[in-house]
């Protein structure tokens, strides 16, 4: 990653991160009772929230230990309930705001407004963690999600090509070794003919993917032909070079700007993110390019981790493309979000001739919850004609 990028890129972000911090707890401060014991005790625990992400991360690559395993854990929360926090203040200040000009509270609020102040952040309080437990125990339990599709090509010796598709496994500190076993036992149970990964695979750092080992899990894949993935741009934030050397390393058959022939006659092509672009000042190849010299009258499979100009691939002949990195919010109201960005935020849109699957990914980033949707691994069976 270049500096120029890298700087601007967390320049924005500290900036952000800090005003909406500071934002819930001046209100959160001014809901207690200025002579409340508890203020001390809330400034400092609010400060270890809010500090616990960032300073986790930088001190699990140079020092990876409980610690860092420990702020990881506890600020990957903070930063979902930061979210829900946020929306449930901003809510309760535009009602505020209504009332000042259009007087509508009842008396019971407005005759102790102090008291009022309190129990209102309590419940907000009790609401938020009552929503992270059901988002983690939901992100906790992937969903099969079938899906049969028809391509009109030849290939030889089969009909039917099944495929487990997993994006955005984010394997680190917070994906780890029990969660990582029970989706890698998902995904066998398919019998898959093919595994594909399309992207972000590795959380960020690798030192906690190799200390629990999680390359021996890959390995323990098993479909006909492979597995094969792309990078994502988690890749890129964690180091590319390393994260690909790790997973070829333990199975997996990385596709970069380039194409797979496999024994049937189905060609997998695998795009390079677009994060070679943004934060290595790289290139990558374009559809066309990737395509030149293919036998387009057998099917093509593309994987290209972010869903962006999907024409690309309708223009150029794919049968199937296969994205994610969308989450699809991965946290409501966030796929309102996503689905305004992308023209497939989540799921499966056909163009032209061309087969658009777009997964919200079987894994989390940041906090390990998920309230917009299920995490979910693709079953995907390949007819052809």
């Amino acid at each position: 990653m270049k500096a120029l990028p890298f700087i601007l890129f967390f320049g924005i972000f500290f900036s952000v991160y800090g005003l909406l911090n500071y934002y819930i707890f001046i209100r959160g401060w001014q809901a207690m009772p200025l002579d409340s014991p508890l203020r001390t005790a809330y400034l400092v625990l609010f400060l270890v929230l809010a500090l616990a992400f960032i300073g986790g991360r930088f001190l699990e690559r140079v020092w990876l230990s409980p610690i860092s395993e420990t702020l990881v854990w506890l600020g990957s929360f903070w930063l979902a309930a930061m979210l829900y926090f946020l929306l449930g203040i901003l809510l309760l200040d535009l009602l505020r705001l209504a009332d000042h000009f259009l007087p509508f509270f009842p008396a019971f609020i407005t005759d102790d407004y102090e008291q009022t102040k309190e129990i209102t952040a309590i419940a907000l309080v009790v609401a938020v963690v009552i929503v992270l437990t059901i988002g983690h125990l939901n992100a906790l339990v992937p969903v099969t999600r079938s899906i049969a599709l028809t391509i009109p090509k030849k290939v030889d010796g089969i009909r039917r090509l099944r495929i487990a598709a997993a994006s955005d496994i984010h394997l680190g500190t917070v994906i780890g070794r029990g969660r990582f076993d029970r989706i890698v036992e998902q995904i066998n149970s398919l019998d898959p003919d093919i595994i594909l990964l399309p992207g972000d695979i590795v959380d960020e750092d690798l030192a906690p993917v190799i200390k629990e080992n999680l390359g021996d899990r890959l390995r323990a894949l098993r479909s006909r032909f492979g597995t094969f993935a792309v990078t994502g741009n988690h890749e890129y934030i964690g180091g590319v070079e390393e994260a690909v050397a790790y997973l070829r390393e333990h199975g997996v058959i990385v596709l970069r700007d380039e194409a797979h022939a496999l024994p049937i006659g189905v060609t997998l092509v695998g795009r390079e993110d677009r994060s070679v672009v943004q934060m290595a000042r790289g290139t990558r190849k374009s559809v066309k390019d990737l395509l030149a010299g293919i036998d387009m009258t057998r099917p093509v499979i593309l994987m290209d981790h972010q869903p962006f100009h999907l024409e690309e691939a309708e223009r150029c002949g794919v049968d199937l493309q296969l994205s994610g990195h969308t989450h699809h919010g991965q946290l409501w109201p966030l796929n309102y979000i996503t689905g305004a960005i992308y023209e497939v935020s989540k799921g499966y849109k056909k163009k032209g001739n061309t087969h658009i699957l777009v997964s919200g990914g079987v894994g989390s980033w940041g906090p390990p919850v998920r309230t917009g949707n299920r995490p979910e691994i693709l079953d995907l069976v390949l007819t052809f004609g």
